[in-house]
């Protein structure tokens, strides 16, 4: 989903959403029955869940894909060719009305049909005139000067300035239907508009534009927000997930999560024996990360990275080895729609894997899977058995595979099956007794390929709709 370029209404979005990473219900063909493996899934083996085992298949693990300079250009050709990242810095210095009323309305619609929230209560229409009422739309003013900032803590994108949890169904508390997206420390947004109630903001980023709570963005000018981390020393957050050190003197630093391919500068002149809010930093790294202040302006504060974190000093190689590594680090993790839950969906998984590497791709599936910036393998409702099958043959490890509104990461192959690696709220194949087995794996799974189905006639291998590979650039 794009957000400062053209988006589909959020009503269209949320028909759409239900067959995210749960895979579609549209026929075409048949897969193989396969018989389920290793605690009920589908072919599996006890070896596959480790990732030695994929990177023993490798001929090359170590070969280097794409070289630093292979990234930036590859990054470069990403904001240049894909209209769903956004160059913060080329925005106009004053906001006119019209412009900023078209990135609001471009995402912000209430649903016409039923909702539901945690409790499987309706939503009111009370509630939904409250919200949109909160949108402010009748105090955009006719011009207003741009504004910069941080993002000082993770903090949920939303589709309307709220917190309120909504959903289709009662009983699914999954997926929040105005939940969009998730920024990270670090991260820098433009302000365009403020909530009526004062507690949210309209933002964009670099790959979104949507609501965040106020409290989670520190405002600076553009020399602050464009030069934190620009040089440096770094720190890049090589786990699923890190956390700074526990910090009573300054809690707005304290237990802070950083997720995967977070890159923060590190302090390398900090006296060796000065403490780090209470803390002597030799056991740690000294960083700095933003802070927003009471009046609601941006800091820059040192904070204690611990050793024990999973960390590198700079992006990770590219390499075959480091992707399967880099993706079983998420093995097990609850599906969080939309980075609900603290954790990731479909596409930020795929995400966050490839941005340890310092990788650029945008945020959302419908984006991924066209962007012109990749090497990009595309399929159509003409392209039959044998092209996708012989596409599927030619997979490599890290390749993006598409279905519509779901992406899974290729490990590799074995007993005659590419295997994924993916971020899935469902799933299903045949039972030995030829019936479908629908399996709520609600998280990241790796499973076979081609014995998915979309539906009771439609496999995966059906349904896909693109490939990726990031690797040098093939002539066109």
């Amino acid at each position: 989903m794009n957000a400062l370029s053209s988006r589909l209404p959020l009503a269209r979005v949320l028909l759409l959403a239900a067959a995210l990473c749960a895979g579609p219900a549209f026929a075409r063909g048949t897969a193989p029955v396969v018989a389920p493996g290793h605690a009920g899934i589908v072919g599996l083996h006890e070896a596959y869940l480790s990732p030695g085992y994929w990177i023993a298949r490798q001929a090359e693990p170590d070969r280097v894909i794409l070289d630093r300079a292979g990234i930036a250009a590859q990054n470069a050709r990403m904001r240049q060719l894909d209209g769903s990242i956004h160059d913060l810095r080329a925005l106009p210095a004053t906001l006119a009305r019209d412009f900023v009323r078209e990135k609001i309305d471009a995402i912000s619609h209430l649903p016409p049909r039923t909702l539901y929230d945690v409790q499987g209560n309706e939503i009111s229409p009370a509630q939904l005139r409250a919200i949109s009422d909160n949108l402010a739309l009748d105090r955009i003013p006719a011009s207003r000067p741009l504004q910069y900032g941080l993002v000082v803590h993770r903090a949920a994108l939303r589709a309307v300035p709220t917190g309120l949890r909504v959903f289709s169904s009662r009983g699914d508390i999954d997926i929040d239907r105005f939940q969009e997206s998730a920024l990270f420390p670090g991260d820098a947004v433009a302000v365009l508009h403020e909530s009526a109630d004062g507690d949210w903001l309209f933002v964009a980023s670099e790959r979104y534009v949507a609501w965040i709570e106020k409290r989670f963005v520190g405002i600076g000018d553009a020399a602050q927000v464009f030069g934190y981390g620009a040089h440096g020393p770094y720190r890049v957050i090589t786990g699923a997930t890190a956390s700074t050190a526990y910090t009573p003197e300054e809690p707005r630093l304290s237990r802070l999560q950083l997720d995967m391919g977070v890159r923060v500068p590190v302090l390398a002149d900090w006296p060796p024996l000065q403490p780090v809010n209470g803390q002597q930093g030799h056991a740690g790294h000294v960083i700095q990360l933003p802070a927003r202040n009471d009046d609601g302006s941006l800091a820059l504060l040192p904070a204690l990275l611990p050793r024990s974190q999973d960390s590198s000093d700079d992006y990770l190689p590219l390499t075959p080895r480091n992707l399967v590594t880099q993706a079983f680090k998420f093995l097990g993790e609850r599906y969080g729609w939309g980075h609900a839950y603290d954790t990731r969906d479909c596409s930020g998984f795929v995400s966050e894997v490839y941005r340890s590497f310092g990788v650029l791709l945008p945020r959302n599936t419908s984006a991924q899977a066209v962007s012109p910036a990749l090497d990009r393998l595309a399929f159509g409702d003409k392209d039959g058995k044998a092209r996708r099958d012989a596409a599927v043959d030619a997979l490599q490890v890290g390749d993006l595979v598409y279905i519509p509104g779901h992406v899974m990461l290729t490990l590799g192959h074995a007993d005659g099956m590419a295997w994924m690696i993916h971020d899935t709220s469902g799933g299903s194949w045949f039972g030995a007794d030829g019936k479908r087995v629908p399996a709520h794996l609600n998280g990241v799974s790796v499973t076979p390929l081609q014995p998915m189905m979309a539906s009771d006639t439609a496999s995966y291998v059906d349904r896909i709709t693109n490939i990726q590979r990031i690797r040098p650039r093939t002539a066109k």
